[in-house]
């Protein structure tokens, strides 16, 4: 039985929405964030990676890091404005790539359902990102960008969802720099009751991106809990911000990887210890057309990769997807990526920017070699989730990306 709350978000005034309104902290690095910031003086940037404001020396990890970003958020309420809701609500935040539309609720969600596995998990999580994003949330008390989630829709919450869409104007409507479309609406009341029991009918929400936000608002949950004596389990910080998107409107961008060098080999050994469990074919192939296929990109030319009969496929989920067979049997034995997690001779690229930017590091030097991949599916993730399994890292990429700052919850 999962639990969802209406929350009193504090948004942006409509009118600079656009301009509040920032790409997740993690999706950029400190440079990629000053330049997206630079020509705002209130993007949410200067509050989730406030770092941006301070001396290159100055460690992002710091405290007085986090007392920035308070000191900013304070700042921006006042200068943007940002607006706080007067009572609880939910909404609707619809997002439109070109032809990817998908609409979910956004809410809050229980940290005690998180600890009990009824919304599921399927990455681990690195104990510096959630110490980061912790501190972050304990030091400014909010809860600044919405986790992703995902769950097998529910008829009666679909229909209200279309209904409101059709009914209601919306309370902000832009498109970003990167042309998403971000539509909100505020959701009546009179529909809170059927959404809340709607979604109290469902075994299982999943974690789709948002791995680390959610493991630091329940690290968070912990510290406010330990800090309150009077606590009852009703207070803001036992509930975390995100939006719940039906699984069958989703789709998943490749992660595609490229590796810095051959591991000593020469090109020549290179393609023998490939074709020991892979048959090779040169040819225009950029991208996979099937699952357990894969592409590959060397010194100016794409090859077809099919695993042979020296692939055996095991019982586990996890271990069929395309990403741990291009690991177990090409970057590791081959390549001597032993551990993608900490390695530095692989790097993971989005699929968002396509094969062009996998050629584009092989022609320049800065890698040998570079694998495109068939992605993985929502069925495959829910799959993994309810098997308990622990997905690869870096095997999904999701787009269009939710934006921070548009609903954010104070704890």
């Amino acid at each position: 039985m999962a639990v969802i709350r209406p929350f009193k978000a504090l948004r942006p005034d409509p009118k600079v929405a656009n301009l509040v309104a920032s790409v997740p902290y993690d999706v950029v690095n400190r440079e990629e964030a000053a330049e997206y910031a630079k020509d705002f003086p209130n993007s949410y940037l200067r509050i989730t990676r406030a770092e941006i404001e301070m001396d290159a020396a100055v460690n992002p990890y710091s405290k007085e890091v986090y007392q920035k970003a308070k000191e900013n958020l304070e700042r921006i309420k006042n200068d943007a404005p940002l607006l706080a809701e007067q009572s609880p609500k939910f909404y609707l935040y619809k997002l439109v790539m070109g032809e990817q539309v998908q609409t979910g609720i956004a809410a809050t969600f229980s940290v005690e359902d998180y600890n009990s596995n009824i919304i599921m998990k399927h990455e681990k999580t690195r104990k510096e990102k959630e110490d980061d994003r912790t501190n972050h949330i304990v030091t400014t008390s909010a809860q600044t960008g919405p986790v992703f989630l995902t769950y097998r829709g529910v008829e009666q919450v679909n229909e209200i969802v279309i209904k409101i869409q059709n009914e209601i104007k919306p309370v902000y409507d832009f498109t970003s720099t990167d042309n998403i479309q971000h539509t909100i609406w505020i959701v009546p009341d009179e529909y809170n009751k059927t959404i809340i029991d709607g979604i109290a009918k469902v075994k299982n929400l999943y974690i789709a991106d948002g791995h680390h936000r959610a493991a630091s608002a329940a690290r968070a949950q912990k510290v406010k809990m330990e800090n309150n004596k009077k606590h009852t389990g009703d207070e803001e910080y036992n509930y975390f911000l995100a939006v719940l998107f039906p699984a069958e409107q989703l789709k998943i961008l490749p992660y595609n990887r490229v590796v810095l060098d051959l591991n000593g080999l020469t090109k020549e050994e290179f393609f023998d210890q490939v074709e020991k469990n892979f048959y090779l074919e040169k040819g225009n192939y950029h991208q996979p057309i099937e699952k357990k296929t894969f592409s590959m990109y060397i010194d100016g030319e794409w090859y077809y990769l099919k695993p042979n009969n020296n692939v055996k496929l095991s019982a586990g989920v996890g271990e069929n997807l395309d990403v741990s067979i291009l690991q177990n049997y090409l970057l590791h034995p081959v390549l001597g990526i032993d551990d993608p997690r900490t390695s530095k001779r692989v790097d993971f690229i989005g699929g968002i920017r396509g094969t062009a930017e996998l050629e584009k590091l092989v022609n320049s030097g800065k890698a040998a070699v570079a694998f495109s991949l068939y992605p993985v599916s929502v069925d495959d993730l829910m799959k993994i989730s309810d098997a308990g399994e622990i997905m690869p890292p870096k095997s999904t990429w999701f787009e269009p990306k939710l934006r921070d700052g548009l609903l954010v919850h104070l704890i």
